[in-house]
């Protein structure tokens, strides 16, 4: 007359513990089988006790034979791959179970007993939706088997029958409700597991997106990229530099003081590049290659102008990384050289299918590493391309042509001197060094509040200086 959509959870060894476990729901067949043993015994009983005709012995043995039938149908023919077809047999169930009330002329308590498994059922299957639709198949069942067999002498029944069937539908409800019970828990159970197990997904994503730029690590978490061997054509602006002295410092200093150094630098530097939107392709040795355009790109002049921005940045910030070594006891000068070019490139995954590197070939990015290699220390080399795009907002000097390989003509070149907003008597940015001395300023940056202390800092170091020597 019904199911049950119900769930059980089944003990698991501890090395499934940890795991989601599949819960195996109460099958629609046994609880047919038990909802009908129930409405079985309710007519046996009324049979028993003279409230029901006693031709509808008929109806008991049809109760128990009905839950095989139905077991047949949706899995031995066609209706097995009707769709919700659990929701359709219900629906014959609660049709069934109304035209057995209309039977029995509506007496009252086994009628409320065989209408309550059945609303229960449809409740815990389908919700309101199904609710309706099984309350509307009940009473048009119920109103066409009243209408040929008419009601009841009397709606009363029986105190054995009633009793039976309230302990019949109190048991029914009370096993599907334990096997509810457990489905819930279970369900809290594997919840509790899918977030731990999320939670150690994104753990291990955001390790393993330190071996990755972060637009790349992005583009292939949310979707946007496929991880497969591919390339594309795309004009990007690339940017190569290394620092000038590294080879004689790391004859003088330990490794592990060398690789502090050096990570030191490359956290410093990668903090500017990310600052400004670049893919941070490797690290070499001391040298850094970065591109700006792809995955994202804000346009080819907003790319090339980001790419310079930054290196003019990194050459300013390489000025505050000297005198942080200098006060650890690196008298060494370290300085960094750039090259940057802009132009058609191939970018994409190269490598294999278990081993990829995401990285940039073509003859541009030969240019931004030979631009690299003949810029002077704090020097910034840039291509003609780039300078196009860039000479509106940032000073350059032409310094000529040069041969290339790979390019059927010498290439122009030039030096970024500085932003146009920082040159002249406004510029925002100071600096100078001597022995013992090193000032960097960029008042840009500076907050209101951290501007007293600075200029007590200044007017202290001048009183000094003046004590030392009165002449001044």
């Amino acid at each position: 007359m019904m199911n049950a959509p119900l769930a059980a959870t089944k003990p698991t060894s501890a090395a499934t513990s940890r795991r989601p476990v599949a819960i195996p729901p109460m099958p629609d067949y046994t609880g047919r089988v038990l909802a009908y043993v129930c409405t079985a015994t309710i007519i046996l009983v009324g049979l028993y006790t003279e409230t029901f005709e006693h031709w509808m012995i008929w109806l008991a043995a049809g109760a128990l034979f009905w839950p095989h039938m139905a077991h047949y149908f949706t899995r031995r023919t066609i209706l097995r791959r009707s769709s919700r077809v659990r929701h359709k047999m219900l629906l014959a169930d609660c049709a069934l179970g109304g035209g057995f009330v209309g039977l029995i002329g509506m007496v009252v308590v086994p009628s409320l007993a065989v209408l309550m498994m059945l609303m229960f059922s449809c409740l815990l299957v389908g919700g309101m939706r199904q609710w309706l639709l099984g309350t509307g198949c009940f009473l048009a069942s119920a109103a066409v088997s009243l209408w040929l067999f008419g009601l009841a002498p009397s709606p009363n029944a029986p105190i054995l029958l009633s009793m039976v069937a309230v302990l019949t539908t109190g048991l029914y409800i009370c096993v599907t409700a334990y096997y509810a019970h457990l489905q819930a828990k279970a369900l809290v159970t594997a919840k509790s597991q899918i977030q731990h197990q999320r939670e150690q997904s994104i753990a291990l994503s955001h390790k393993l997106s330190k071996y990755l730029s972060p637009q790349v690590w992005q583009s292939i978490f949310t979707g946007e990229r496929d991880v497969r061997l591919e390339t594309q054509r795309k004009k990007l602006s690339i940017f190569f530099s290394d620092i000038r002295g590294f080879t004689e410092l790391s004859e003088e200093m330990e490794p592990e003081a060398l690789t502090d150094l050096l990570n030191t630098y490359f956290n410093e530097m990668s903090q500017v590049a990310l600052k400004y939107g670049g893919t941070i392709d490797k690290f070499v040795g001391d040298s850094i290659m970065i591109f700006f355009g792809d995955p994202t790109s804000q346009g080819q002049r907003q790319d090339a102008q980001a790419c310079v921005s930054m290196a003019v940045e990194m050459r300013k910030h390489m000025k505050i990384l000297r005198q942080k070594w200098r006060s650890q006891g690196i008298k060494t000068p370290l300085e960094i050289r750039m090259g940057i070019s802009t132009g058609y490139v191939t970018v994409g995954n190269f490598g294999a299918e278990n081993r990829m590197d995401y990285t940039i070939i073509g003859k541009e990015v030969n240019l931004a590493a030979r631009l690299e290699a003949l810029a002077d220390p704090g020097e910034i080399l840039i291509s003609y391309e780039t300078f196009s795009l860039i000479k509106d907002t940032i000073m350059c000097r032409d310094m000529g042509e040069i041969s290339v390989k790979g390019f059927g003509r010498p290439v122009p070149i030039y030096e970024v001197i500085d932003f146009r907003r920082d040159l002249g008597a406004d510029r925002s940015f100071l600096e100078h060094e001597h022995a013992g001395f090193a000032m960097y300023l960029d008042s840009e940056k500076i907050h209101a509040d951290e501007r007293r202390n600075i200029l007590e800092a200044l007017e202290s170091a001048a009183e000094r200086l003046r004590e030392e020597d009165p002449d001044y």
